[in-house]
């Protein structure tokens, strides 16, 4: 497992670090997005499914549980589960069903599907900073480490931004 970190970062560097991971994950995977209410979850979801193609209008799934995304060669699965309750209540979502082909799942919340939802490949943390937000992106497994290789220096080359590696 290694990850990076980005400290007191605000909303255009968190755009700009999901914009940067877009060409990353078009092969499909798992991301999550973890983080107090109002952290950047949305925007960073946002960031990355305008980036891959879908649009300026992405609406939040916050209500509807779900929204899909059909991009060329690549269907995104955009899931905010801060309304769960429990996982077993997300079988009703037949998520396993949607699941074919090459799926990019972005996931809100992950902590309460836990069971019922992919395993991440790559983690985002958000947090409160004193000033801006901090962002800690964690890679699981070698789809995970491939999507975090480089990504580094790419937002700190364009962002001007301190980023620190961890391996």
């Amino acid at each position: 497992m290694n990850d990076i970190a980005l400290y007191g970062i605000d909303e255009d560097v968190l755009a700009l670090l999901a914009r940067a991971l877009a060409s990353r994950v078009r092969e499909g995977g798992s991301i999550h997005l973890a983080g107090p209410l109002g952290a950047g979850k949305t925007t960073f979801a946002r960031a990355l499914l305008r980036a891959l193609g879908a649009g300026e209008r992405v609406k939040s799934p916050t209500y509807t549980l779900i929204e899909t995304y059909a991009l060329p060669g690549l269907t995104v699965q955009h899931l905010d589960l801060y309304r769960i309750a429990a996982a077993e209540e997300l079988e009703w979502l037949g998520l396993r069903d949607l699941a074919d082909g090459p799926v990019l799942w972005l996931i809100e919340w992950p902590e309460r599907g836990i069971g019922a939802i992919p395993a991440p490949d790559l983690a985002v943390q958000l947090s409160y900073a004193k000033a801006g937000r901090d962002a800690r992106v964690t890679a699981y497994g070698d789809r995970g480490a491939r999507w975090l290789a480089g990504l580094s220096s790419t937002v700190a080359e364009t962002a001007g931004q301190q980023v620190s590696q961890h391996s």
